[in-house]
């Protein structure tokens, strides 16, 4: 199928999940995860209503960013190298894998400006995957407030990767209640809006529960091979 057709899909099941959840689906940013991809394919992804698009790697994120760099937003959503971060500042909008201090080090030295940036929590416990269990994520955002540029605006999860719908509630619903909770402690560089979970086997079960960006590759612009998934199922 083209992009446009997969575009429209997703679109009216966000919708439905939306009016399950009695939320406004104008809440939900789709993220299209290009990393398995063309930059024709990320183009045209643009080309039909795609604003936001997702990498995790700084070579294919730069290489689409100089294509689309006027036309898109960036979210650099995989493992970010400390010695990765002065190739990406500056061209990605988000970055959704922040889960230690001295990676909050290297965006402080190297940006410019604010950056968004969503703490990585591992919510499922799993070894397979990064992020801060869900108990040193509290602590981990309370001591961010030296670094001026680091601006904490939400949380990202990978949930399992199973069948089971309950597991995955679970792990999302955790993953809203713990934003819930940094967003009691008022800290004003911690607004804590977004919720970034569910990829493209779960995300109807992520709308559901309060994700507003959800990462989307394989169902919405396909694959070029068949490596496995890192960020995006």
């Amino acid at each position: 199928m083209e992009v446009i057709e997969n575009l429209r899909e997703i679109q009216t099941r966000i919708a439905e999940a939306c009016q399950r959840a009695a939320r406004d689906p104008g809440e939900v940013r789709i993220i299209a995860v290009t990393k398995y991809v063309s930059i024709e394919r990320a183009i045209e992804a643009v080309e039909a209503g795609v604003a936001d698009i997702g990498e995790n790697r700084d070579a294919g994120l730069i290489a689409k960013w100089e294509k689309l760099e006027d036309r898109a937003s960036f979210h650099f959503i995989g493992t970010l190298q400390t010695r990765k971060v002065k190739a990406v500042i500056g061209k990605v909008d988000y970055i959704h894998s922040l889960d230690r201090l001295s990676l909050a080090e290297e965006i402080n030295k190297r940006a410019s400006g604010p950056v968004k940036c969503l703490v990585q929590v591992n919510v499922s416990g799993e070894e397979s995957k990064h992020g801060l269990n869900p108990e040193e994520a509290i602590e981990f955002i309370s001591g961010l407030g030296n670094f001026d540029k680091v601006i904490v605006e939400g949380l990202m999860t990978m949930a399992p990767y199973t069948d089971d719908e309950q597991v995955l509630r679970d792990c999302f619903r955790k993953l809203r209640e713990l934003r819930g909770r940094v967003q009691e402690l008022g800290l004003p560089f911690a607004p804590c809006r977004e919720l970034s979970m569910g990829m493209s086997n779960d995300y109807e079960i992520a709308v559901e529960e309060g994700a507003t960006m959800i990462r989307i590759g394989t169902a919405l612009v396909g694959k070029n091979d068949t490596e496995v998934r890192v960020n995006e199922h």
